[in-house]
């Protein structure tokens, strides 16, 4: 039976996860860390801690970690040692040291342990998969994934540069704040093996992380990749195309749509449009949490701590090769 539940951080997406999980769950106990204090009452929950220690103590059938990426390990290690399951928000750390510690921890406490990569429970980056998948493109040539969206505009009734987006002492940065692209190329293609990146700041948007990076992908299996990240397009966009034998295959996030192109037709192919609401992928990801912890089976959709440790190995490596002047980097050995 699941009776306590734990959300770390009540910021935006602590918040979202909060009135998500309340609005589900109705008579669930939910409590709430945050490490500010506890002085203002947070809506939809039952209480509230301010230490980790106190948070361990109720005991929580589950968490889900949404304070900033540089503090998930602290309280996702704590929780794991009083038998917590845990929903990690990405990226599951802001570097790689110490999360194969975590997953261990799980594992040997037979603990469900899922990171928020919500973009796979879309139905149509599962199409896009299922797809590629089946090979209806054909053998891939190559995949080009773009991501982009102005930072101000992100929350516009907040200052940006307070969000833990704009911090590098919270571990934001556009490769770890939209490392969903990461995650999602590794789900449809397998593991990344190399990566060669330039990563810095193009805009004047007066924060100290990155704002924009250029990554050059290739995969075990040879095929190559190029993304490219930002926090400076005015255009908000999130696609990803596959070049194969067959045609091409798009993906337009943002549009809702799964495109083909058909080379004897020639011409593209609506193959599906589905527009869910925003909070739909976060519902539909908190349910397969809940029915693994349940049926104590593990999800086949949602991301892994081992495919999650993968996507930070990614963007450590990049890191190496953009100071070393964009030379090709090793993710790790074969």
């Amino acid at each position: 039976m699941i009776n306590r539940a734990l959300i770390v951080g009540v910021g935006s997406i602590g918040r979202r996860h909060l009135r998500i999980l309340r609005e589900f769950c109705p008579d669930l106990d939910i409590r709430v860390l945050r490490h500010s204090g506890c002085a203002e009452e947070i809506d939809y929950s039952n209480g509230c801690f301010d230490s980790i220690e106190d948070a361990c103590r109720f005991k929580p059938d589950f968490a889900i970690i949404a304070s900033p990426p540089s503090e998930h390990l602290f309280a996702a290690k704590a929780l794991t040692h009083v038998n917590t399951h845990l929903l990690v928000e990405k990226p599951i750390s802001h570097d790689a040291e110490g999360v194969d510690e975590l997953i261990l921890l799980s594992q040997d406490r037979q603990l469900r342990l899922q990171v928020g990569y919500n973009l796979r429970f879309l139905k149509t980056l599962q199409c896009f998969r299922e797809n590629l998948i089946d090979e209806l493109i054909g053998s891939v040539y190559s995949i080009q994934c773009e991501v982009g969206q102005y930072l101000p505009d992100w929350r516009p009734d907040v200052d940006y540069r307070q969000s833990v987006s704009a911090q590098k002492n919270l571990g934001g940065g556009v490769l770890l704040e939209l490392s969903h692209e990461l995650d999602l190329l590794s789900w449809i293609f397998g593991n990344i093996f190399s990566v060669s990146a330039w990563i810095g700041s193009r805009g004047s948007l007066d924060i100290d992380v990155e704002d924009s990076a250029m990554l050059q992908l290739k995969f075990e299996s040879h095929v190559p990749a190029q993304v490219t990240m930002d926090f400076l397009r005015r255009d908000a966009t999130r696609t990803c195309t596959v070049v194969g034998e067959n045609g091409t295959l798009r993906w337009d996030a943002l549009r809702g749509v799964v495109e083909h192109f058909d080379p004897r037709a020639k011409s593209w192919n609506e193959i599906i449009r589905d527009r869910p609401s925003r909070d739909e992928s976060y519902l539909t990801q908190l349910r397969s949490f809940l029915h693994s912890i349940e049926t104590g089976t593990a999800s086949d959709i949602a991301a892994t701590g081992e495919e999650s440790l993968d996507v930070v190995q990614v963007i450590d490596a990049a890191r190496r090769s953009s100071a070393a002047d964009g030379l090709h980097m090793i993710v790790r050995p074969l």
